[in-house]
């Protein structure tokens, strides 16, 4: 262990040195938690009985999906639009299950890695999620690691309901670098999501495209 920690140190200085990086902006989904959306799409082809294409083409449609992304509608119409568009008649903890199937585990190997990197870095949390994930994902968190929420492993976080902003818009990586007068070349944005790169990219800010979530071992 005592190895391991010296190849790390090794790591983030040589980062440092190279690269003049002191801020890390990391997206959620897909990079600290491992994610599956074909599961929430299944969940739901079960609750409607519709075939899972037909479920896929109607998300895609629904403007309702992104206007909650961005907490522009409540969890009760969020909800409401959800059923009218699957054309079901269920609850509410039945829709919330089939909504929060796609988050999977956060392997505490990642947690450990935020631990480490958090004394030595600027750690920022950038999310496009929405109340009912962001209960969920916490209660994983809890119950892993005691705390209430994942946002002690960062210096800041933000999510796209809560400040009325989504990834891939300029404005919301703008919003990070200025509430934090973070300068843009001296940070690093790490998503799994090709668009989301390319709008951190519009403002200056470095980034890493996260193929598989155990890559951000590999970048540190």
């Amino acid at each position: 262990m005592e190895q391991h920690f010296c190849i790390f140190e090794d790591k983030w200085k040589q980062i440092l040195a190279t690269t003049g990086i002191k801020n890390i902006i990391f997206d959620l989904g897909g990079v600290i938690i491992n994610l599956s959306v074909e599961k929430t799409y299944q969940a739901f082809a079960t609750l409607s009985g519709l075939p899972v294409e037909e479920i896929k083409n109607r998300v895609h449609h629904g403007a309702f999906f992104h206007q909650y992304e961005k907490g522009l509608i409540s969890d009760a119409d969020f909800r409401e639009q959800l059923r009218e568009s699957l054309n079901v008649k269920v609850g509410d903890s039945e829709l919330d299950r089939a909504w929060n199937a796609m988050l999977l585990d956060i392997p505490m190997e990642r947690i450990r890695l935020l631990e480490q990197l958090k004394p030595r870095f600027n750690l920022f949390l950038l999310s496009n999620t929405n109340n009912i994930h962001l209960q969920c994902f916490n209660s994983q968190v809890k119950q892993l690691t005691g705390f209430a929420a994942i946002d002690v492993y960062f210096h800041q976080a933000y999510y796209s309901h809560l400040v009325k902003m989504s990834k891939p818009d300029v404005e919301i990586y703008e919003h990070v670098l200025q509430s934090n007068n973070l300068i843009a070349h001296e940070t690093i944005f790490l998503d799994d999501n090709k668009d989301n790169l390319a709008g951190a990219n519009k403002v200056g800010i470095q980034t890493f495209h996260v193929q598989h979530p155990d890559q951000i071992f590999s970048l540190f």
